[in-house]
């Protein structure tokens, strides 16, 4: 049924890319399909992260049109077609489970994990040598710069380009926090300051991936609990017929003091 299903979908997207087809359609390209890509992830994110199944099956059969639009425009270019990518996709699942599929033992999620970064790494030295000369490549340039900084430092600490303990680089933290003091009391240039702000950002990073945190989680969460915070003070002086312009930075404070009692621990 789902098999069937999916190729109506194919069907039914060259047909949107086809004379007589749909207007709008005919004219996107990759480029062009990039921003809507993009969205239709973030909003599979969000579906995951309200636990809510009904809006999550919605955003997955969007993002998955983006996935059969990009291919069309693919077939239509003579390049390759979603039966190519289907068949990329299940040889490379197959090779990357040994543990499944052949002979190799693997009794966690960590040694999963370990397997799989080995395996891609041997993948990439069968590339162009052009291609592999750095371990480093193949990391978008287009991410998001929070989910690069995680993607480089975790590649590197791969083999063994890592912080020893976690409170060495607890240790590195507050030395950028003093270089930043620096720059700040020094009245430098725009530029410094951007470095040493940027540095700091870097080392959130890297303690976030040695926990093994995801940083753009973490901050995703957080970002939600000071726009819920923030709503709860909004809300509050709304009640008590106040504006911000009549508020004080204190009690400001402590209305975000309030906010935060009685939240669910998490």
């Amino acid at each position: 049924m789902a098999s069937n299903r999916f190729e109506d979908l194919v069907k039914l997207m060259a047909q949107l890319r086809g004379p007589g087809g749909c207007p709008w359609d005919r004219q996107q390209d990759p480029r062009s399909l990039r921003t809507y890509l993009l969205e239709e992830t973030y909003e599979v994110l969000e579906a995951v992260e309200r636990d809510d199944p009904k809006a999550l099956q919605a955003e997955l059969g969007d993002l998955l049109l983006q996935v059969l639009f990009l291919a069309q425009i693919a077939s239509e270019e003579k390049r390759f077609t979603i039966d190519d990518v289907l068949q990329e996709l299940h040889e490379k699942l197959v090779r990357r489970h040994p543990h499944v599929f052949g002979t190799r033992r693997a009794n966690s999620a960590e040694e999963v994990l370990k397997n799989w970064e080995a395996l891609k790494t041997q993948e990439r030295a069968h590339q162009n040598a052009a291609e592999t000369r750095s371990l480093l490549v193949g990391i978008p340039r287009t991410l998001p710069a929070l989910l690069e900084a995680y993607q480089l430092t975790r590649r590197a600490a791969q083999v063994g380009f890592d912080w020893p303990k976690l409170e060495a680089l607890l240790e590195k933290l507050k030395e950028e926090v003093g270089e930043l003091q620096q720059v700040l009391a020094a009245k430098d240039d725009r530029g410094r300051l951007e470095d040493e702000v940027g540095d700091l950002l870097f080392v959130g990073v890297n303690i976030a991936r040695y926990l093994q945190i995801d940083p753009e989680v973490a901050l995703r969460r957080t970002n939600r609990k000071f726009v819920e915070r923030f709503q709860q003070i909004e809300a509050e002086l709304t009640r008590q017929g106040r504006r911000w312009d009549e508020t004080s930075l204190e009690e400001m404070d402590a209305l975000w003091e309030k906010s935060k009692q009685g939240e669910p621990r998490r």
